[in-house]
């Protein structure tokens, strides 16, 4: 019931308030895919149906530094835009530079503190103010796989490392490009997350990536993960490297290779290709992170513009946070709502499983921040590992190298 009358109060609100807006909002993002593009159109409609115009500005790049690049030049010449497209630390950094407008009034009128995880929650508040709405929870350690191609190699799906590494082995005799790869320090990154996790497990994970942890970040639990990393570069193609995430995925949508290891945001792609979720393409959980969940939550973060929220933040806001808007936008994006009171009716299978997911993580202790997408530890940590790994992956280090380059370049960057 008050679900309802909220509802009710804000769309009253939005149409009492339409008139009013004089302005457009500009959005800084670095959504720029065919299935991100399709998924942000679902905000474009919301908002242009309060009368509220929207300043598209765009920056490609997947993992979002170029964005933030931009971003710092537009504050620094006193330029902010409207909200901007952030995640993890960026955004409890830029809250702590007292630069962010407090969303207190449109979060209290709306209920957020009951419906958004508290996990988000961490960083979406500072100092008790929400400065930036969730939009969504995506999920990074997901495998996605071509189902033709495995149907016709006679692979299962894999749970285990020791089951992946056979499928991979069968795909590449078979001639099959095994593992579809960008060579972007993130992705790179991204694929670390998992296999560290499936590596060493939950405790691990949080002692290395988390607590940052000396003695994790040196064991040899982290070579055996840079040891399967190595496995994984062998299988990639020889043209990885700098290749956009969507033109791997791609290529498992093609079938010019059977998987790739990336966040739920590739469904996207599958799902913009006319693609069905087990008919055409498979999602899986990493092998041996079945039980975990590693996340980031994409939020679009409101920046203060003369000490008030404007009434077109508040309406941004407020739309981002909408129970039909929740599903209506991850439908289509491949991510889950960022409330906890969405229905999965109008899911697929993939994002039902999703859901599913998450709950059960956050119930059991096992959701962790990703530390590829800035949800376990600082810009500056979170780099300094993106640095380490990506070298490993391009061959200047060996395992063991990796392991004492990675302690020394987090003590630094601490």
């Amino acid at each position: 019931m008050m679900m309802k009358t909220l509802k009710a109060s804000v769309a009253g609100l939005a149409l009492c308030a339409a008139p009013a807006f004089a302005e457009d909002v500009e959005v800084l993002h670095w959504w720029t895919s065919g299935g991100e593009a399709a998924a942000l159109n679902v905000l474009k409609q919301d908002l242009e149906g309060q009368g509220i115009g929207w300043m598209d500005m765009p920056v490609a790049g997947g993992g979002g530094e170029q964005a933030m690049t931009v971003l710092r030049a537009r504050v620094t010449a006193g330029d902010a835009p409207t909200a901007v497209q952030m995640l993890g630390f960026d955004i409890l950094d830029w809250g702590n530079q007292g630069a962010l407008a407090n969303l207190n009034a449109v979060a209290a009128q709306e209920g957020w503190d009951a419906v958004v995880p508290a996990a988000l929650q961490e960083f979406a508040k500072v100092d008790g103010k929400w400065v930036s709405a969730p939009v969504n929870v995506h999920s990074t350690n997901w495998v996605w796989a071509n189902k033709s191609v495995l149907d016709a190699n006679g692979i299962a799906v894999p749970t285990t490392w020791e089951e992946f590494t056979a499928a991979v082995e069968t795909l590449s005799a078979a001639g099959v490009t095994p593992i579809a790869h960008g060579g972007q320090a993130w992705q790179e990154a991204t694929v670390f997350d998992a296999v560290a996790m499936s590596a060493g497990g939950p405790d691990f994970y949080k002692s290395a990536f988390i607590d940052l942890d000396a003695e994790a970040l040196g064991s040899d639990t982290m070579k055996e993960a840079f040891d399967r990393m190595a496995f994984i570069r062998a299988n990639v193609d020889d043209n990885f490297s700098g290749r956009d995430w969507n033109l791997a995925t791609a290529m498992v949508i093609n079938g010019e290779a059977g998987f790739q290891m990336m966040g739920d945001w590739a469904k996207g792609e599958f799902l913009n290709a006319g693609k069905v979720p087990g008919q055409d393409f498979l999602c899986f959980r990493f092998p041996g992170t079945v039980e975990q969940v590693t996340f980031n939550a994409d939020q679009f973060a409101m920046f203060d513009q003369g000490g008030t929220v404007s009434d077109q933040q508040a309406a941004l806001a407020s739309s981002i946070l909408s129970p039909s808007f929740q599903s209506a936008f991850n439908v289509v994006k491949g991510s889950v709502p960022a409330r906890t009171d969405v229905s999965d009716a109008d899911f697929d299978d993939c994002g039902k499983q999703g859901m599913k997911d998450l709950a059960a993580a956050a119930s059991s202790g096992n959701l962790f921040g990703s530390m590829a997408h800035g949800h376990a530890n600082p810009a500056a940590v979170k780099n300094a590992m993106y640095d380490v790994i990506t070298a490993h992956f391009n061959g200047e280090y060996d395992s063991a190298t990796a392991v004492e380059e990675l302690v020394s370049a987090v003590e630094i960057a601490q």
